[in-house]
């Protein structure tokens, strides 16, 4: 089965990067990067020693309920190019493991789905996940502090 990984949609991140509300109504925090593990979620690769970057509060689903996390999140200050949607593992998931993670339709975690696996066969995980009618989407998540990394979905 053939799979994409999906970062931040242009139009959000472009809103973010011009001082637009976070998930909580705050204005993104502005910082320079030290280069060591600030992942862009646009660009999916990490943000360079000297560049600025921004923190804010991030919610990867179309509404509230119990299961919409919000968490904090990294992006370029300036505008960066979005990552293309590939089969590849992004160049920005350099941890040994990550949670990977199944939502059904309705936005919701699908019960047994999760589980905190090694970095090179997230791919291999989400395919199994895929073959099941109940994932529509899956979340590639910190293992060590569940922040949102990236989305996966059927091709």
């Amino acid at each position: 089965m053939a799979i994409q990984f999906k970062a931040l949609p242009r139009e959000q991140v472009r809103k973010l990067q011009r001082g637009g509300p976070d998930a909580y109504g705050q204005t993104p925090e502005q910082r320079i990067s030290d280069g060591d593990g600030m992942p862009c979620r646009h660009c999916l690769k990490n943000i360079a020693a000297g560049d600025a970057y921004l923190i804010l509060a991030y919610r990867p689903f179309p509404e509230l309920q119990p299961y919409a996390e919000t968490g904090p999140i990294f992006l370029h200050a300036e505008e960066c190019e979005r990552a293309a949607e590939t089969e590849l593992l992004p160049e920005v998931l350099e941890s040994p493991d990550y949670i990977v993670r199944g939502y059904g339709n309705d936005d919701r975690i699908v019960y047994g789905s999760g589980g905190v696996i090694p970095t090179d066969a997230i791919a291999a995980r989400a395919e199994t996940l895929f073959e099941r009618d109940d994932i529509a989407y899956v979340h590639v998540r910190s293992a060590r502090n569940n922040c949102y990394q990236c989305r996966i979905e059927r091709a």
